[in-house]
């Protein structure tokens, strides 16, 4: 999990300016645990059925793949839960995807020690700028985020690169997928007041999501506390750190001329915008995680850096309603309605929402506050302006 040389840097940092070399302080070698193919899941799957003649469905292991992906620890505690829900010794009941799902979401919640000491890794500070880059969707990583900090966050296992798509960047699973979100708007949560949350599961009848009443309480909320949630946000070691160490990259600390001025305002405005572009997701994934919890089947997330979108759907009775997040002016509206197109069309869904936050703070809300409905081929998208 972390080399000599990173823990007392980060757990010890008095350390950070020594020399930390040391004939006592020897990394050898460096080892990985590679994760499993689904080929070597269902292997070790099947030795449990071996021992004990309890039966995996092929659906069970191609679910407990699409959770884990591999992931050793996530294998086996998906099992793990799955046969302690079970009478002791009684092994007669057939494993089915249904139990992984629900193994799934039992494990998200519970926070289990590997799952908590992932969410500890999300406090630092160079991890967590890399993440609020990838929710976002963004096209890249900004150049401001050292290639190092990228690495560190792949060699950790918190992300992956696609094999189809080069400089893709998403979670390395789906559980991870959620607890990362589930971490970085823990405080985003707790804070909104509950007034906004009763409101808005009224939206939330039963047997349908209103998603139109929903994102007008979301907005509500939006337009009510914006300033305040800005303010609040922690931002202190992920953005400053970041601007202090480019800036001496620049070469720029001290100089008073104009071009060492126009380097500074564009590293410090370029870093200021990721941050107020993750903090307008962080927000309404905090607000929805709020309200969903409250009764819905499950909220699924899809947030890949290099594919330029943030996508959510949520799941409800059966049916799915797909919501696209954007800020203003990253996008022309045409292209985001083809961006959710393509996002409905894997939801299975005729219908969906389109989001967009203007962070302009000197507009008027009357200006930013919109609604429309228009036709997309022969899908029906809701553009909400936000």
């Amino acid at each position: 999990m972390r080399n000599i040389r990173d823990y007392l840097t980060s757990d010890h940092p008095e350390a950070k300016d020594e020399h930390l070399a040391s004939p006592f302080n020897i990394v050898a070698e460096r080892f990985t645990l590679a994760n499993f193919t689904e080929t070597e899941t269902g292997g070790l799957y099947r030795q449990h059925t071996e021992a004990t003649g309890q039966v995996f469905t092929d659906t069970a292991v191609e679910r407990a793949w699409h959770w884990a992906e591999g992931q050793p620890w996530l294998v086996n505690a998906l099992a793990h839960e799955i046969l302690t829900r079970q009478p002791a010794g009684n092994f007669s009941k057939t494993i089915t995807e249904t139990d992984f799902d629900r193994a799934a979401r039992t494990l998200i919640k519970r926070h289990d020690t590997h799952l908590d000491s992932l969410e500890n890794r999300l406090g630092e500070a160079r991890i967590r700028r890399v993440m609020e880059a990838v929710v976002i969707g963004a096209d890249s990583f900004p150049r401001e985020i050292s290639r190092d900090d990228r690495r560190y966050v792949l060699e950790l296992g918190l992300l992956k690169e696609s094999p189809a798509e080069s400089q893709t960047y998403q979670p390395a699973n789906p559980i991870y997928q959620e607890v990362i979100l589930r971490a970085l708007t823990a405080k985003l949560q707790e804070n909104i007041p509950g007034e906004y949350i009763l409101r808005a599961r009224q939206w939330v009848d039963g047997t349908k999501v209103n998603m139109k009443g929903l994102v007008e309480s979301f907005r509500q909320y939006w337009m009510e506390n914006c300033e305040i949630v800005t303010d609040n946000y922690d931002i202190d070691s992920s953005l400053y750190e970041s601007i202090d160490e480019e800036l001496k990259k620049a070469k720029v600390i001290g100089r008073t001329d104009d071009l060492a001025r126009q380097i500074t305002n564009r590293i410090t405005n370029n870093l200021r915008n990721l941050v107020d572009e993750a903090l307008a997701h962080l927000v309404f994934y905090a607000f929805l995680q709020r309200v969903i919890n409250g009764g819905a089947d499950f909220l699924q997330r899809e947030y890949p850096l290099g594919r330029s979108r943030s996508d959510i759907c949520v799941s409800y009775r059966g049916k799915r309603y797909p919501v696209e997040l954007k800020i203003k002016g990253n996008l022309s509206l045409e292209k985001s309605m083809k961006q959710l197109s393509g996002y409905m069309d894997k939801c299975g869904a005729d219908e969906g929402w389109l989001i967009v936050f203007d962070r302009n703070f000197k507009k008027p809300w009357k200006e930013k506050i919109s609604w429309e409905t228009k036709k997309y081929k022969a899908l029906t998208i809701h553009a909400a302006g936000c």
